[in-house]
């Protein structure tokens, strides 16, 4: 029994645990660009990039393409945006219908 008790010890101190990150939805994902799109927050915005990229790799491994593409399209417009401030938000607005078709 000491035994045991000192593997699970020493399992559980020594073990490197990795919390599961929550994969967002489509519909988490289409409601930040949308509130991306009307206020420009930033904070927003930036989290939005990287829900994007765990969703891309996400769906990579499922071999859903077409979502990849329209999921790097969106993510790119938002990064174009982003750093372009000037630029006008109606390309993000028109790649919000492919990741709905597409997703």
């Amino acid at each position: 029994m000491k035994y045991l008790t000192f593997l699970f010890l020493k399992f559980l101190l020594l073990s490197n645990f990795v919390i599961a990150e929550t994969i967002p939805t489509k519909s988490k994902i289409l409601k930040e660009a949308s509130y991306c799109i009307k206020y420009s927050k930033t904070k927003v915005c930036k989290d939005l990039v990287s829900d994007l990229e765990k969703l891309q790799l996400l769906v990579f491994d499922q071999n859903r393409f077409k979502c990849q593409s329209s999921l790097l399209g969106m993510q790119s417009a938002i990064i174009e945006a982003y750093f372009l401030k000037n630029l006008s938000n109606e390309i993000i607005s028109f790649m919000i219908p492919y990741v709905i078709k597409n997703c």
